[in-house]
């Protein structure tokens, strides 16, 4: 490819923004034009962030559509619900392509939406035509669209840990139940008491229980996954460590299965999906194992005891769950190899 694409990130100065940032700066096609702030436009990205003194050096842009089209063919919303749905409209009748990683595009439903982010749904056109990116799974209407609706952090272990049981009528959907944990910097960078260090540390906390707004997504998810509606029982936890997500999931296995079945079925499934990775018997993956990468690690214990299945599912919450996901489906968007500019080993220790 002789000349890269050029992309903005709308939302810069968030913890998804700035991880969007680094890892496209080390992307073989594209080159970052333009990143925006609403809140510090003209400012220069390194007096939020030091660690890019000397690597980013032009002020924020204003988010300002007509700008950006000047300087961008895709943009990047890392911005806080509420935002995309009045932003990504204008953005693409200007020709842009755009990847929101916010939830406002992921329910089809305007009314869902309504009732679980608490705030004005967008256009049930727009809505329409967004792509749910949730690569393993619907990679193939990723190809060549240009409007693509990122996953959450939360659905991203949650669905890949159970989509292709469900698919194989492997355990009863009726069953299912998550409990998931969090690293802090999933509740982005605002401040606010419950992130303070004093509140965090030597601590584990559940939030939002029964009333998170991914469980409609994972739900939807499953649901199509499953050929049926599914309802599940969704804990979320927050943890004192910086980044990771572990979702460790529990069903009744329908039929005789064992945890080696469960191995062959999920290395069958996600064959050829490089970011996917199906641990062995007895082998269970850990938060830090994939810390800074793109990967899911999956694995299974089975309890013939109680007939229930364990499936423990880890990701990077800023990566997987974020910024890479997001760039693994601008790779399938543009019709690259999906894995361009997330060919990197998780950091350890």
């Amino acid at each position: 490819m002789s000349e890269k694409i050029k992309a903005a990130i709308v939302g810069s100065t968030g913890y998804g923004g700035v991880e969007l940032y680094r890892l496209l700066a080390s992307h073989p096609y594209v080159e970052v034009t333009s990143v925006t702030s609403s809140s510090s436009p003209g400012s220069l990205f390194s007096e939020g962030y030091p660690h890019l003194t000397d690597i980013h050096q032009e002020p924020l842009d204003e988010v300002n559509p007509e700008l950006l089209k000047s300087k961008a063919d895709v943009v990047f919303l890392a911005t806080p619900a509420g935002v995309a749905t009045k932003l990504a409209p204008q953005l693409l009748e200007t020709g842009l392509k755009v990847i929101d990683l916010s939830g406002d595009f992921r329910l089809k439903s305007p009314a869902l939406y309504e009732q679980w982010y608490k705030k004005q749904p967008a256009d049930e056109a727009y809505l329409e035509q967004a792509v749910f990116g949730l690569a393993e799974v619907y990679g193939e209407q990723v190809k060549g669209a240009s409007f693509i609706s990122n996953p959450g952090c939360y659905v991203t272990a949650t669905t890949l840990g159970l989509v292709p049981a469900l698919e194989a009528g492997w355990i009863k959907p009726d069953t299912i139940i998550v409990d998931a944990k969090s690293g802090v910097s999933g509740a982005g960078r605002g401040v606010s008491l419950g992130n303070h260090y004093s509140e965090v540390n030597e601590n584990l906390k559940a939030y939002k229980l029964n009333k998170h707004q991914h469980i409609p997504e994972i739900e939807m998810v499953l649901s199509d996954a499953a050929g049926e509606p599914v309802v599940i029982t969704f804990s979320t936890h927050l943890t004192p460590m910086t980044r990771g997500i572990m979702a460790t999931i529990y069903a009744k296995v329908d039929g005789s299965r064992s945890a080696a079945d469960f191995i062959d079925l999920y290395r069958s499934y996600y064959e050829g999906r490089r970011f996917v990775r199906v641990r062995g018997e007895g082998i269970l993956p850990s938060t830090k194992e994939v810390w800074g990468s793109n990967y899911c690690d999956i694995g299974f214990a089975f309890d013939e005891r109680t007939g229930r299945i364990t499936i423990v599912s880890v990701i990077d919450n800023l990566v997987k769950g974020a910024a890479g996901q997001a760039i693994q489906n601008l790779n399938l968007m543009m019709g690259w190899d999906e894995s361009l500019g997330l060919q990197f080993v998780p950091v350890y220790p």
